[in-house]
């Protein structure tokens, strides 16, 4: 499976043989899902909270006494039926919502998903990004020259997720180049996940031949 390489002006530079074990996995909607589902899970962090009945302060006497007064019985002013009482069933910030992912479910759907994106041409392979000094005005012009490559023509233009632009080895000069762009987010190879790919339209790999070796 063979791809075109581009350079950071937009030009087709070199070809590239994809590995198929990455970029030829068929679509697997229900692993995807159970694995962005459990990501999106672990990553959750509960900050909700209510008190129950015996957490609330007060309510220790009885309101009444149990018989005579012809009203219902109760025991404490704090029961979840009182105003100023506790809540039952409420959100409490001690829930655990983790989800166990096998390290080979999250690769298979990491595949699964870089597949699809190729077969939508969503991905662009870049031989290489360099920034002699970090300027957000280069990194425009980068951003301007790759959407000139037919097909990502609103690389430059989406507002939200446009991009993930995902390095061979940390590069500070790329990261603070591109910082100032909210729809734009750069992170190392090593490090991408499922959700990195499902949240950003397009996907720009530097150094294919370095990177995806980190993912194989």
């Amino acid at each position: 499976m063979e791809t075109q390489v581009y350079n950071q002006q937009g030009k087709a530079s070199s070809k590239f043989t994809l590995p198929e074990a990455i970029f030829s996995n068929p679509w697997n909607a229900d692993l995807v899902h159970q694995v962005v589902t459990g990501m999106m899970a672990n990553a959750r962090d509960p900050i909700a909270h209510t008190k129950t009945r015996g957490e609330v302060r007060g309510g220790g006497k009885k309101p009444w006494q149990q018989k005579g007064l012809g009203r219902a019985r109760h025991g404490s002013s704090r029961s979840p039926i009182w105003v100023g009482g506790g809540v039952a069933h409420g959100p409490r910030n001690d829930k655990n919502y983790t989800q166990k992912i096998n390290k080979k479910m999250k690769t298979k759907a990491l595949y699964t998903i870089l597949s699809k994106k190729l077969k939508d041409n969503e991905i662009i392979f870049v031989d290489s990004l360099d920034f002699a000094a970090p300027k957000t005005k280069d990194a425009k012009e980068v951003l301007g020259q790759l959407a000139g490559i037919k097909g990502f023509e609103r690389l430059a233009t989406k507002r939200k997720n446009a991009v993930f632009i995902a390095l061979s080895t940390k590069d500070r000069m790329v990261e603070k180049s591109f910082g100032n762009f909210g729809s734009i987010e750069v992170g190392e190879m090593r490090n991408l996940n499922p959700l990195h790919v499902l949240n950003y339209k397009y996907l720009v790999i530097a150094a294919p031949a370095e990177s995806l070796k980190q993912i194989a």
